[in-house]
């Protein structure tokens, strides 16, 4: 049981990583830092994108317009904090005890 939570603690802390790196591309991209019509570029904003988009889609649906300001990562992050520590608190010494 123990290597299923730390197992499940390691995705959710390789998704946070994927999603602060999608954030500061995102910025990257927007003000024309990164070379768009690279390939190599491209692909990891694509994979990004497709590994992001669909957590941050249906917060963007809940959250009011803000205009420029996309605070979706910002609220999975604080979700996935609150998941991880809920089940290295909780979960984990109700299993293992």
């Amino acid at each position: 049981m123990l290597a299923l939570i730390q197992t499940l603690v390691l995705a959710l802390d390789i998704y946070w990583w994927i999603l602060i790196g999608s954030a500061i591309f995102s910025w990257l991209y927007a003000f024309n830092v990164v070379n768009s019509r690279n390939q190599f570029v491209g692909a990891i904003g694509s994979f990004l994108f497709k590994a992001t988009e669909p957590v941050l889609a249906p917060i963007r649906r809940i959250l009011p317009d803000l205009g420029g300001i996309d605070i979706s990562p910002i609220i999975v992050l604080l979700l996935i904090f609150f998941l991880r520590q809920f089940i290295l608190t909780t979960i984990a010494p109700i299993l293992l005890s």
